[in-house]
């Protein structure tokens, strides 16, 4: 697995010298930093370019380009690549591709497990049970998408006038190469609920742009739901038991703030929606694996607050 991830991660950064030299090709780059208030942090470094492709006269078609972004992400517990070309063959659709390739281990902090990969296994006493160790596994998530978007200042120009929506929809499989028999897995230390398989994902933002500090305001509404079927538990369960099969929602209210041409800021505060369960709650001791709860049929879905989140920009 480790050569495989240093095969990806040279590939990776031999891209750029690729296209240095094209004609008409422009270039950019730049590095962020995600914190939020549950313990985890991100920081990242983003390159893009951009091809001129099938351009026309039109304001629907002057913008035309495909875009190729490689992005290096590095968390407290894992490492990842991402390669990711973008279409946009007229102004209002965009088209998505990409694959994510990463690797990760599991800290201890302040008394709480931090997994960057690894098995969400069932116990003799069905808790759960972690099993995995650094870089023994690969995380692979490749995908394709497209974007719905509209800006009222084309059609009324102004500076004011840019009240934006946008929507995007993706299918993506993603895996944890060392998997077998449907096991269950962690990644960046999530609720360890992953299984190798197709998912969707999808979004949609509306939001108000100014030319002012406070440059954007939006409201966003995200979903994912697994789409593979006929799936039991390690201990033979049917996933509806458990609601598998529902849609996982987050609502974020996004705050941007352009402190300068090169240097931004977005605060995100965000709230998720949550299963309940007849035989679980979150303070039981020792925690009840998820494949061994039983959703609340009569009231299965609750809102709770997820986190706050910051994201720092600095293009270079």
């Amino acid at each position: 697995m480790k050569k495989i991830f240093l095969i990806f991660t040279l590939a990776f950064l031999s891209v750029p010298l690729l296209f240095t030299q094209e004609s008409g090709v422009t270039s950019s780059s730049e590095l962020f930093l995600q914190i939020s208030t549950l313990p985890e942090a991100k920081i990242g470094y983003k390159h893009n370019f951009i091809f001129p492709v099938f351009q026309g006269d039109n304001p629907l078609t002057s913008g035309n380009n495909l875009k190729l972004d490689l992005t290096a992400e590095v968390t407290p517990i894992s490492l990842n690549g991402i390669i990711q070309a973008e279409l946009t063959p007229i102004a209002f659709l965009k088209f998505t591709a990409g694959v994510r390739l990463g690797a990760g281990w599991h800290i201890n902090l302040f008394g709480g497990n931090l997994y960057g990969t690894g098995f969400n296994l069932i116990n003799t006493d069905k808790s759960e049970l972690y099993k995995g160790g650094a870089f023994d596994a690969l995380m692979l998530k490749t995908y394709i998408g497209g974007t719905f978007q509209f800006d009222l200042a084309a059609v009324i120009p102004g500076d004011w006038n840019h009240v934006v929506m946008q929507t995007y929809h993706e299918i993506n499989y993603h895996a944890n190469t060392s998997a077998k028999n449907g096991e269950p897995w962690y990644f960046e230390s999530d609720d360890g609920e992953n299984r190798n398989g197709f998912n969707y994902f999808g979004n949609i933002v509306i939001g108000y742009q100014m030319p002012i500090f406070l440059n954007m305001v939006a409201f966003m509404a995200e979903m994912d739901l697994y789409l593979y079927d006929n799936v039991q538990s390690l201990n033979g369960k049917n996933r509806e038991s458990w609601g598998d099969n529902l849609i996982r929602w987050k609502f974020s209210n996004i705050l941007n703030f352009q402190v300068t041409d090169q240097f931004s800021i977005a605060l995100i505060t965000q709230l998720r929606t949550q299963r309940n369960f007849t035989n679980y709650k979150k303070s039981d001791e020792p925690q009840l694996h998820y494949q061994e709860r039983d959703l609340k049929t009569s009231d299965p879905l609750r809102f709770e607050f997820y986190r706050v989140a910051a994201i720092i920009t600095f293009k270079l």
